[in-house]
């Protein structure tokens, strides 16, 4: 019996570029700043990014920007999202219960856990001058600091198509 093996590409072509940022800011505050000073004009979207797991529902507040006459998407988003979980079980009686409260962060991409932010760019990266603007977002003053997260090292690429 013959045996086929599928490839399928993981990318599906999609260009973008990943930049993580350091910042303590709320996440307002954080598209407010990009807006000020890369000249951007940041939205909140009316639906959060969920993320769903066995143990939590978490929800991560995100933010986009579409150029049209340059053709490039940016969205800004939260990796941190604090969750208080509840756990009810059974002690001694048929009718007591105690619950736990258990406090635990979820992560977007789990594998940059000391990352606040991360900045999408679904650009072509010849035509756009990325390294020109990780330099800008170094210069802001709440900003510690930014760079570019190589593809190779993302693990949780699901995590970041946003539909």
């Amino acid at each position: 019996m013959t045996h086929y093996k599928l490839q399928l590409d993981d990318d599906a072509g999609e260009d973008y570029v990943l930049i993580a940022i350091h910042c303590s800011e709320e996440p307002y505050k954080m598209a407010f700043m990009l807006n000020k000073h890369l000249t951007m004009q940041l939205q909140r979207r009316k639906t959060d990014l969920q993320l769903s797991t066995k143990e939590y529902d978490a929800s991560f507040s995100i933010f986009e920007f579409e150029n049209e006459q340059q053709y490039i998407q940016f969205y800004l988003f939260e990796n941190k999202c604090t969750l208080s979980i509840e756990k009810s079980y059974a002690v001694g009686g048929l009718f007591e219960k105690e619950v736990s409260e258990k406090t635990t962060v979820a992560h977007v991409l789990p594998e940059f856990k000391k990352v606040d932010y991360f900045l999408k760019i679904e650009a072509d990266e010849t035509f756009f001058p990325i390294r020109k603007m990780l330099a800008q977002l170094n210069e802001i003053n709440e900003v510690i600091s930014a760079y570019i997260i190589e593809n190779t090292t993302i693990k949780s690429h699901n995590n970041l198509i946003f539909s």
